[in-house]
């Protein structure tokens, strides 16, 4: 491992099965919860976090639950997911910038729920 910290980033989705406020920001939490802990990211190593969703999910911002896990002084972004056809449906996904010393190879990304089939490479 290279003793001098990198921005990297982390990837991860999941899916939800209904769109309303509690469901949505208790699947979030839960995806960035796991993408905090499997890479090891310590509250002051988060540089930002981007959220998008499916056009599907409109009854909350998914950032919300990273304000309620106490990233209050974190910059936040939520974007609506590309609408193209044929795409999961109810699909939240994360890009997560964070401060480490693992290596890119290191990095692990998480996708839950039904969003694992988006990426069974990193089943």
């Amino acid at each position: 491992m290279d003793e001098h910290p990198m921005v990297r980033a982390a990837r991860g989705a999941i899916t939800v099965d209904r769109d309303e406020r509690d469901p949505v920001l208790d699947a979030t939490e839960r995806l960035l919860g796991e993408l905090l802990q499997r890479n090891g990211i310590g509250a002051d190593d988060v540089v930002s976090v981007v959220f998008t969703a499916t056009a599907d999910l409109r009854s909350v911002f998914p950032a919300e639950a990273a304000r309620r896990m106490g990233m209050a002084d974190v910059p936040l972004l939520c974007a609506r997911e590309l609408d193209v056809d044929g795409a999961m449906p109810s699909v939240i996904r994360v890009l997560l910038h964070f401060h480490t010393v693992r290596p890119r190879s290191e990095v692990v990304h998480v996708y839950l729920e039904g969003a694992r089939s988006l990426r069974d490479d990193l089943a």
